[in-house]
C-alpha cells in the first residue's frame, strides 16, 4: 500500500514507496502502548520471593529456566519496536547496577498504562512526560533523604544486601552460605579509590560445573584454569609455586616467507634438528633460571619444549585465554612477558598451591592460596546444568549490588517500601503543581505502588486490602513498612534485614520514565516494506495482529 495524499489539483502524490505502512495519531499510541504493557506482564510474575520462574525454548530447542528480568526478555526474540525499547532498559539497568531488571520493566509498564487513561481523558502526552520528568526527580530526591548510610567496609550489612538479592531466586535457600562468598570475593577485589572503594567484577572469575550441590559453591583466592597440564611427566601438585606468566610461542616460528632449506646428507639433517632442540631448550633455560616451578603460556608449548619443562619438573599449562592471563597477573602478583630474553626472578607471582584437580569429567588446574590477590573464582556447583546456570545469574545479580553498595554505601528497605513511601510523598507534593501535570503526578505515585503490589500479588494476597493496609500503615510514620511475601504479611522490613541498594532503586526509576515517556511521544509509526517475509504492509511480523 502507498499512503496517497491528494494535492490541490486531486492528483495523488506518492509519498513512501510500494509496501510501507503508516500508522497514524490515536492507533499509534495504542498498539506501541499495547505492545509495552504485554512486555510488563510477562515479567511481573516472577518479581519478589514468591514470583514464579520462566521456560525459555530457543531456536535450537535450549531451554534457560530463570526468573532474572534481563534474562527473560533476552531470551525472548522481542520483534515489536516499542516492547524492544523495553528489553533495552532492562539490559541497561542489568549491566548499570545489576539488579531490579524486572522492577524497572513492571515500572514502566505502569506508568505507560497509567498514562493511557490520562490521553484517553484527552490529557496531553507532553504534559504527562512533563509531570512524569518532575515527578521522577522528586522521587529520586526523597529516596536520597530516607536513604541510610552504612560502613562499606562491614561485612555484615554487605551480607544482607547479598542476601536480600538472592531472596527471590532459585539460589534462596543457600544464601547464607553464598552471600558470605560473594561478599568475600567482592571485598577482596576492591580497591580504595578517594571518595571511597571501586570494585571491577571482571576480577571476580566464574566457573561453573554440574555436579555435587550449591552448597559445594566456593571461593578460591586465586584462579581456576580449565585446561589441563600438558605433559603427563610433570608434577600435578605444585607447592610454594612461582608462577611465570608468558605471553610468547614456546614453539619454533615458522618464516615470514618460503624458505628453502637444502640438505644433501644425513648430517647436515641431524644438525639441523639438533639447532632446533637447542633452541627450544634455551628457551626453556631461561625459564628455569628465572626460579619458576610453574609456567602459564597464552600460545602454544612445542612437545620438544614440553619434555624439558617436564624433566626440570615445571608445571606447564598452555593456550589460556587472555582474560585469565591478566586475572593471573592480578591474583598472583606476577608480570606477563612478552619476550623470554625479559622475564627474570622479579617477574614471577606466587601462590601457595597449583595442582590439577578433576572436576566431574574435566581436568581443571587451580592456582590458589595467593597471599592478597585482586582476583578471585567462585567455582560454582549445583544439582544440574540448568540449576548452576540459574545459580550464576543469581550470583552475577549479588555481586553487582554489594559492588553498588561499596561504591556508594548508601541503602533503603526492600519489599516495595521505599515505593510506597515515596508515593505517599509524592502525592502530598502533587497539591503544589499546577493544573493537568498535577494528574500525572498523581498518576506517578500510582504507578510506583504497583511494585508493592505485584509482590502482594505473587505471594496470593489479596491486593485492594493489602494496598489500603499499607498506605495507613506508612501514613502513620512507618516508612519501612513493606510486604513479606514469605509470611504474606505487611511488617517492618528493615527488621527483616531486608534491604537493597540506593543506587538500584534511583536506576529504576530514571530509567522506567525515560522509555515511558519515550513512548508516549510517539504519534506516528512508519514502516518500511521489508523485502520479503514480514506482516503485511511491511510491518514486523506480530505488529498487524496487536
Amino acid at each position: 500500500m502507498s499512503i496517497q495524499q491528494g494535492s490541490a489539483g486531486g492528483m495523488p502524490v506518492l509519498i513512501l514507496k510500494e509496501g510501507a505502512s503508516q500508522t497514524k495519531g490515536r492507533d499509534a499510541q495504542k498498539n506501541n502502548i499495547a505492545a509495552a504493557k504485554l512486555i510488563s506482564e510477562v515479567v511481573r510474575s516472577s518479581l519478589g520471593p514468591r514470583g514464579m520462574d520462566k521456560m525459555l525454548v530457543d531456536g535450537l530447542g535450549d531451554v534457560t529456566i530463570t526468573n532474572d528480568g534481563a534474562t527473560i526478555l533476552k531470551e525472548i526474540d522481542v520483534q515489536h519496536p516499542a516492547a524492544k525499547m523495553m528489553v533495552e532498559i532492562s539490559k541497561a539497568t542489568d549491566n548499570e547496577v545489576g539488579d531490579g531488571t524486572s522492577s524497572v520493566v513492571v515500572l514502566a509498564g505502569a506508568l505507560i498504562e497509567k498514562a493511557e487513561e490520562l490521553i484517553n481523558k484527552d490529557v496531553h502526552p507532553t504534559i504527562i512526560v512533563d509531570g512524569y520528568r518532575k515527578s521522577a526527580l522528586k522521587s529520586v530526591e526523597i529516596y536520597n533523604q530516607i536513604a541510610q548510610k552504612i560502613d562499606a567496609s562491614s561485612k555484615a550489612e554487605l551480607i544482607k544486601i547479598a542476601k536480600t538479592s538472592m531472596q527471590t531466586k532459585l539460589v534462596s535457600k543457600e544464601s547464607d552460605e553464598l552471600s558470605q562468598v560473594v561478599v568475600n570475593a567482592a571485598l577482596q577485589v576492591s580497591e580504595p579509590r578517594e571518595s571511597g572503594f571501586s570494585v571491577d567484577i571482571d576480577d571476580v572469575k566464574v566457573e561453573k560445573k554440574a555436579g555435587g550441590s550449591l552448597r559445594d559453591t566456593k571461593l578460591i583466592k586465586g584462579i581456576v584454569l580449565d585446561k589441563e597440564v600438558v605433559h603427563g611427566g610433570m608434577p600435578k601438585r605444585v607447592e610454594k609455586a612461582k608462577i611465570a606468566l608468558i605471553n610468547s610461542a614456546l614453539e619454533i616460528e615458522k618464516t615470514e616467507f618460503d624458505a628453502k632449506i637444502n640438505i644433501s646428507s644425513p648430517d647436515q639433517m641431524k644438525m639441523f634438528l639438533e639447532e632446533e632442540n637447542k633452541m627450544l631448550k634455551s628457551m626453556v633455560d631461561k625459564i628455569i633460571s628465572s626460579g619458576a616451578n610453574v609456567a602459564i603460556c597464552q600460545k602454544g608449548i612445542d612437545d620438544v619444549a614440553q619434555h624439558y619443562l617436564a624433566k626440570s619438573n615445571i608445571l606447564s599449562v598452555r593456550r589460556v585465554k587472555e582474560s585469565d592471563m591478566t586475572k593471573l597477573a592480578r591474583a598472583t602478583g606476577a608480570r606477563v612477558i612478552n619476550n623470554l630474553e625479559d622475564l627474570g626472578s622479579k617477574d614471577l607471582g606466587s601462590a601457595d598451591l597449583v595442582e590439577e584437580r578433576k572436576v566431574e569429567t574435566d581436568k581443571w588446574v587451580f592456582i590458589e592460596g595467593c597471599k592478597h590477590p585482586k582476583a578471585v573464582t567462585i567455582l560454582i556447583r549445583g544439582g544440574s546444568q540448568r540449576v548452576v546456570d540459574e545459580a550464576d545469574r543469581s550470583l552475577h545479580d549479588a555481586l553487582m549490588v554489594t559492588k553498588d553498595v561499596i561504591e556508594r554505601p548508601f541503602i533503603v528497605a526492600g519489599g516495595g517500601s521505599p515505593e510506597s513511601y515515596v508515593a505517599g510523598k509524592l502525592r502530598e507534593w502533587s497539591s503544589t503543581l499546577s493544573g493537568r501535570e498535577q494528574l500525572a503526578a498523581e498518576k506517578f505515585a500510582e504507578s510506583l505502588e504497583v511494585i508493592p503490589l505485584a509482590l502482594a500479588e505473587n505471594a496470593g494476597m489479596d491486593p485492594i486490602d493489602t494496598l489500603t493496609e499499607l498506605r495507613s500503615k506508612q501514613a502513620k510514620g512507618s516508612k519501612w513498612s513493606g510486604i513479606d511475601a514469605r509470611s504474606a504479611k505487611i511488617v517492618d522490613m528493615s527488621k527483616l534485614d531486608i534491604v537493597e541498594p540506593l543506587s538500584v532503586k534511583e536506576q529504576i526509576i530514571k530509567s522506567a520514565t525515560e522509555v515511558a515517556s519515550m513512548i508516549l511521544r510517539i504519534d506516528d509509526v512508519i514502516a518500511s516494506s521489508k523485502s520479503g517475509g514480514g506482516a503485511p504492509g511491511g510491518m514486523p511480523p506480530g505488529m498487524g495482529e496487536m
